[in-house]
């Protein structure tokens, strides 16, 4: 019985990284569709988009028998709850990135906008916090996952940045108002990916050390340091 027990815990942590190599995936495709102005890049992405959807159902459906059947405690018992957490949150992210790739696919049947150096950034710094989360829950690294909650508040300043910038330039320029609230809805999602990234990192910090944060909590007073 044992055995067995270890054996599904094993797998279910299996499925929860290959669908994090999903998720991953599909905000990176997403995000070079978005630069490189590919449509079929875009399309990929939101065909890929039931694989994600498909591992949520397989791994909630094997938490629920894990908790009925094995009643777990203690790490094991963390473990388990905190993977139906993540699972919920990657499948958001799933989300998002089908939400960047169709304002992806309009993006590139507009005329370009002059260079929009904040949005490069804002996806390259949201890549490296889902990174991070997702190594830091393969790793059950709190180090890593703490390097994450410090990011949250950098995407959100350039989130009301790249808003700012695009709404002052609708006002400027109204003929550019499709592209530019194409570009406000990227920014938004991109924000909502750190947001989520940002609660898988907690996911993982209660997981590892049975502590429950809250990034700004933890931020203000400085526990996580």
């Amino acid at each position: 019985m044992q055995r067995h027990f270890v054996a599904e815990l094993e797998a279910l942590k299996s499925d929860l990284i290959r669908m994090c190599s999903f998720a991953e995936e599909a905000i990176a495709e997403s995000v070079r569709a978005l630069l490189e102005r590919r449509k079929e890049i875009a399309e990929a992405v939101m065909r890929n988009d039931s694989k994600i959807n498909d591992f949520e159902i397989k791994i909630d459906h094997n938490v629920v028998d894990l908790l009925a059947l094995q009643q777990p405690v203690a790490t094991d018992l963390r473990f388990i709850l905190a993977a139906s957490k993540i699972s919920n949150e990657l499948e958001r992210i799933g989300d998002h990135a089908v939400n960047i790739a169709e304002s992806a696919v309009q993006i590139a049947l507009l005329p370009p906008l002059r260079p929009l150096v904040d949005i490069p950034q804002m996806a390259q710094i949201t890549k490296g916090m889902l990174r991070d989360a997702i190594d830091g829950f393969i790793h059950a690294s709190p180090t890593l996952c703490r390097a994450v909650l410090l990011n949250d508040d950098i995407i959100d300043n350039l989130n009301r940045k790249v808003v700012a910038e695009l709404v002052a330039l609708i006002r400027k320029e109204p003929e550019v108002v499709d592209q530019a609230l194409e570009y406000i809805r990227v920014s938004r999602n991109l924000e909502r990916v750190a947001d989520l990234a940002t609660n898988i990192a907690e996911e993982v910090i209660f997981m590892a050390e049975a502590q429950i944060v809250k990034h700004h909590l933890e931020r203000k007073t400085g526990s996580g340091s």
